[in-house]
C-alpha cells in the first residue's frame, strides 16, 4: 500500500487479505485518526441505528456479548464486531448472531481499498483499521437494528473511535498498554473516556472511576451512569438484583458467563439498555434470556468433563486476579496445571502473582507470534518469583515449543479430579482450542 500507487490490490481469498494486511502498514499499532478518517470520508460510513462502543481494559468481550444476546433475545438485527478473534477472523464480524462469510468480508475489504486508493496520496492503514472499517462499512449495509463496536486499545485514538457512539460504556480501569496508554489510571481513564460524545448516554462500570474519566463526561454534558450512584446491584448465592434511576429488576438468574467480575459487567449493560430504552426497548424477560444465552468462549470457560479444563485469556494483572478468584471458588483439586504463554511486552509477573497459590505445575510455552515472550523466559519470570524448577509430584516448571504440545502433557499427567487451566495470551488459548478441535474431527 505505497502512497504512489492509485490501483486497488484486491485478492480472492481472506487469508490473502489478511496475510497482505499485516505487512501493508511500517508498525502494526500507529495510535491517530487521520489516515482511516480520510478513508472513511472517501467510504460515505455511516449508520442509522444505535451505536454502542465499549471500551476497558478488561470486560470489554464479555460486555459485547451480553448486550448482543439481550437484543437478539428481543427479536432486533444486531452487528457486533469484537477483537482480536481465537480462532477464526470472521468472529470479529457476527451479525444477527452468527460470524460474516469470507464472500461478505470479502466484499467489503475489496470497497475499503477502492475507498483508499481513490484518495490523493492514498494512506496506508493497519491491519486494525483496515478490517476495522470493512466490517463497519458491513454492517452500514446490513439494515440493523442496533451496532456494538469493541474498542482495540483504549479509545480516544482507537479505529472504532471514527464512528459518533449513541451510548458508551468502560468497563474497567487499569494499567495495560502503558507505552501507549499513560502509567497512572488517571491517563488510561482520560484515555477510554475519548469514545465518550457531546450530550449522549456514557456509563462507567469501574467501581472507583478515575476523576479524568467523571470530568471529561461533564464536560461533555454526557448522560453519565456510574455505578453506586446511578445503578447498582446485589446478589446472593441464588440470583441477583439491579436498581437504577427509575427501574429495578429482582430474581435475575447468574449469567452465563462465569468469573469474579461479571455482575459488574453484567450492571452496566443493563445500565446502557435501561438509558437507551427509548431507541432499544428491552423487557425483564429479554435480559433474563440475553444472560443465560450468552456464549463467549475463552473468558473463565469451563469444559465439561474429566480433568476439569479452563479456558481465560487474562493477560494482565488485573484480569489475572479475577482469573484467581475464579479459580479460588471451584472447590478442590489435588492439582492445577497451568498452560501460560504472554505477549513480552505485558507485565509478566504480575499476571503470574494472583496465581502462584493455585498453580502446582506450571507448563510455559512459546507462541507463534514474534511479540511472543520466549517459554524460557517465561520459566525465569517464575523461578524469581519463587518457584522451583522440580518434576516431582510437588511442583515444577517445564517450557514447551506451543500451547498444543503443553496441553497434551498436562493431560498425560493430570488425574481425573485435577484441573488444567489455559491462560494468557489468546494464542495461548487459541492454541488449545484448535488442538482440541482437530482432536474432535
Amino acid at each position: 500500500m505505497s502512497t504512489s500507487q492509485s490501483d486497488p490490490v484486491i485478492f480472492s481469498s481472506l487469508e490473502a487479505w489478511l496475510s497482505h494486511l499485516e505487512i501493508a502498514h511500517p508498525v502494526g499499532i500507529d495510535m491517530g485518526l487521520d489516515r482511516i478518517n480520510r478513508v472513511k470520508s472517501a467510504l460515505d460510513l455511516r449508520f442509522d441505528c444505535p451505536v454502542i462502543t465499549v471500551a476497558g481494559t478488561n470486560g470489554k468481550g464479555s460486555t459485547c456479548a451480553y448486550i448482543e444476546s439481550i437484543l437478539l433475545a428481543s427479536g432486533y438485527r444486531v452487528g457486533c464486531h469484537t477483537s482480536p478473534h481465537l480462532l477464526r477472523f470472521n468472529e470479529r464480524a457476527r451479525v444477527n448472531g452468527a460470524d460474516a462469510s469470507d464472500a461478505l468480508l470479502l466484499e467489503h475489504f475489496s470497497a475499503v481499498e477502492h475507498a483508499r486508493v481513490s484518495l490523493e496520496n492514498p494512506p496506508s492503514l493497519t491491519y486494525f483499521e483496515f478490517t476495522t472499517l470493512a466490517i463497519m462499512h458491513l454492517f452500514a449495509k446490513e439494515c440493523l437494528d442496533a451496532v456494538i463496536l469493541e474498542v482495540g486499545m483504549g479509545g480516544r485514538l482507537d479505529a472504532v473511535n471514527i464512528v459518533d457512539a449513541d451510548c458508551s460504556i468502560v468497563t474497567s480501569i487499569d494499567i495495560d498498554h502503558a507505552e501507549f496508554l499513560g502509567d497512572t489510571r488517571e491517563s488510561i481513564g482520560f484515555e477510554k473516556a475519548g469514545i465518550f460524545r457531546p450530550g449522549k448516554i456514557a456509563v462507567c462500570g469501574d467501581p472507583v472511576p478515575p476523576q479524568s474519566l467523571i470530568d471529561f463526561a461533564m464536560k461533555l454534558d454526557c448522560d453519565l451512569w456510574l455505578l453506586g450512584r446511578d445503578y447498582n446491584f446485589q446478589g446472593d448465592k441464588q440470583q441477583w438484583g439491579w436498581a437504577g434511576r427509575t427501574k429495578r429488576f429482582s430474581g435475575l438468574g447468574y449469567p452465563a458467563l462465569r468469573g469474579a467480575n461479571q455482575l459488574l459487567n453484567a450492571s452496566a449493560v443493563i445500565a446502557a439498555l435501561m438509558a437507551l430504552h427509548q431507541r432499544l426497548p428491552v423487557s425483564a424477560q429479554d435480559i433474563r434470556n440475553g444472560f443465560a444465552m450468552v456464549e463467549l468462549p475463552g473468558r473463565f470457560q469451563v469444559l465439561p468433563g474429566q480433568p476439569t479444563v479452563v479456558l481465560d485469556v487474562a493477560h494482565n494483572p488485573h484480569a489475572a486476579a479475577t482469573l484467581g478468584q475464579g479459580l479460588d471458588k471451584m472447590g478442590y483439586h489435588p492439582y492445577t496445571y497451568a498452560i501460560f504463554g504472554a505477549m513480552a511486552d505485558k507485565d509478566i509477573e504480575n499476571v503470574i502473582k494472583p496465581l502462584l497459590g493455585s498453580v502446582d505445575f506450571w507448563y510455559c510455552t512459546d507462541l507463534p507470534t514474534p511479540r511472543a515472550a520466549k517459554a524460557d523466559a517465561l520459566s525465569q519470570k517464575l523461578i524469581s518469583q519463587g518457584v522451583a524448577i522440580k518434576n516431582g509430584e510437588d511442583g515444577g516448571i517445564e517450557c514447551f515449543p506451543g500451547p498444543a504440545a503443553a496441553y497434551q502433557k498436562a493431560l498425560s499427567k493430570a488425574g481425573e479430579g485435577d484441573r488444567i487451566v489455559i491462560f494468557g495470551s489468546f494464542y495461548t488459548v487459541a492454541g488449545v482450542m484448535a488442538y482440541r478441535n482437530n482432536q474432535a474431527h
